[in-house]
């Protein structure tokens, strides 16, 4: 199956958009490891990880809008439906148990871990579920 222009651009954004994650978040912890720096240059280097999966939430959007399979484009939504349920429903739930003390602190930006590890969820059930039927 030939893949289309717009998915081999989404390709070329995510694949710099990670490797721009990956220095990002490798340099804030150097940075922070050293002599931390405070006020606003410690927010603005904090912040430099977080630019990219940003990036990347914006590439999914992209790709979106730009693919013409119109199967295509309902199975990638569909995944990022499910995706978002997935991760938005864990934390939902652990944000309920940590609140009740039950469960201990987990950071933020876990929930976006959550949504990627999601659209492998979305896509097994793209490949097992007929595109037809409510998932």
């Amino acid at each position: 199956m030939a893949r289309s222009v717009a998915l081999r651009r989404y390709n070329r954004a995510i694949i710099g958009l990670s490797l721009a994650y990956a220095a990002a978040l490798i340099g804030a912890n150097m940075v922070f490891k050293g002599n931390a720096p405070t006020g606003p240059l410690a927010y603005s280097i904090a912040i430099l990880p977080a630019l990219p999966i940003i990036g990347m939430f914006g590439a999914i959007g992209r790709y979106l809008s730009e693919e013409q399979d119109e199967y295509v484009r309902l199975l990638a939504v569909r995944q990022t439906l499910i995706a978002s349920a997935f991760a938005l429903s864990i934390a939902t739930a652990w944000g309920f148990l940590e609140s009740f003390d039950v469960v201990g602190h987990v950071d933020s930006y876990y929930i976006a871990v959550l949504w990627f590890g999601g659209l492998g969820v979305g896509a097994c059930v793209n490949q097992f579920a007929p595109a037809g039927r409510a998932a």
